[in-house]
């Protein structure tokens, strides 16, 4: 994927695609374009992986990123490793060789305290010997984080650990399913996760504590199916809505059949685009104010910068619809 510069490289990663790491197939299929509008794969040597497979998984990967070199820059999507520790990290970089050298990132599960500092060292370690910035993605999703006791404290040391590598962090990750394992909790098809008080709180706290400076993206959607309007895609849309609506950009995606659904939210209505494009080259050197493109709100310069930006850059990445869809 040819990328223009890293703040649109941010809004790029949209519905990640996870798929575990023996996956035999994925790389035939992104070449022969089967799965349409996907912008990133994460490739998982984690919890989809038992510890006694993990060798072999590793070189099954391997095999799969020498594979997917072979794919053209332009259809080749964002490709991240979804990791174990830091020292498994550090592995990974040194047993990849050249087949890493297609790899946007890593993915730090379960980055909280207990990690942190490591992670920050190698990041920054591996950078300082690269000829090219290697990414990653910190998934929030440790019981240390739920934990309303110690969730501010933590939160806060997080975002200052996170700021000293602010330059290689593509964006925030939430481990939605994780946190609701740790209350024996599941929604159903017909829930979204803001249903789960106690789930929705931390994400709300998590975005609040990071969307600020950071590109934070959804928690996992676990259901998956053919229909297109079936009640898991239904549901899919529902959360997706709500996500945009608390400020969460993009998704992971466990199964292809969500891909167009993610990519489609992505999208912006055309009054929105118009009225971000409007702010953004704003002229008039008097009035801070000014009626919508459509004449049906008020558009503020002043408080609609950071919206704006937004706006318009997932605008030009992913498309736009037209107001009445």
């Amino acid at each position: 994927m040819l990328i223009e510069n890293e703040e649109q490289l941010k809004y790029m990663v949209g519905g990640l695609l996870y798929a575990p790491a023996v996956h035999k197939t994925i790389v035939r299929n992104i070449d022969a374009g089967v799965y349409g509008e996907i912008t990133a794969v994460a490739f998982c040597l984690e919890d989809t992986i038992r510890d006694a497979a993990l060798p072999m998984a590793e070189e099954a990967l391997r095999e799969t990123l020498l594979e997917a070199a072979k794919i053209p820059e332009e259809r080749r999507p964002l490709i991240f490793v979804r990791i174990r520790t830091p020292e498994h990290m550090q592995h990974m970089h040194t047993y990849l060789g050249e087949a890493g050298q297609i790899l946007t990132g890593y993915i730090l599960p379960k980055f909280d305290l207990s990690n942190c500092d490591g992670y920050v060292t190698l990041v920054k370690k591996i950078n300082r010997n690269q000829g090219r910035k290697i990414y990653v993605m910190p998934i929030l999703e440790s019981r240390m984080i739920a934990e309303i006791r110690s969730r501010v404290r933590t939160l806060t040391v997080l975002k200052e650990v996170i700021d000293s590598m602010r330059e290689y962090v593509l964006n925030v990750r939430v481990g939605g399913n994780d946190f609701c394992n740790l209350y024996g909790l599941r929604r159903s098809v017909r829930q979204t996760i803001y249903d789960i008080g106690v789930v929705r709180d931390i994400l709300v706290d998590i975005l609040n504590v990071f969307s600020v400076d950071y590109i934070v993206s959804g928690p996992v959607w676990e259901y998956f199916g053919n229909d297109p309007d079936g009640d898991w895609a239904k549901g899919l849309r529902r959360e997706l809505a709500l996500d945009r609506l608390n400020g969460f950009v993009g998704k992971t995606v466990i199964h292809p059949s969500q891909i167009p659904l993610v990519a489609e939210s992505l999208k912006v209505s055309r009054s929105d685009f118009e009225d971000a494009e409007h702010i953004l080259h704003w002229e008039d050197t008097t009035l801070g104010v000014a009626k919508s493109a459509d004449g049906s709100r008020m558009s503020e310069v002043n408080c609609l910068g950071r919206w704006a930006d937004r706006v318009s850059a997932l605008g030009r990445i992913y498309g736009i619809r037209e107001d009445f869809e």
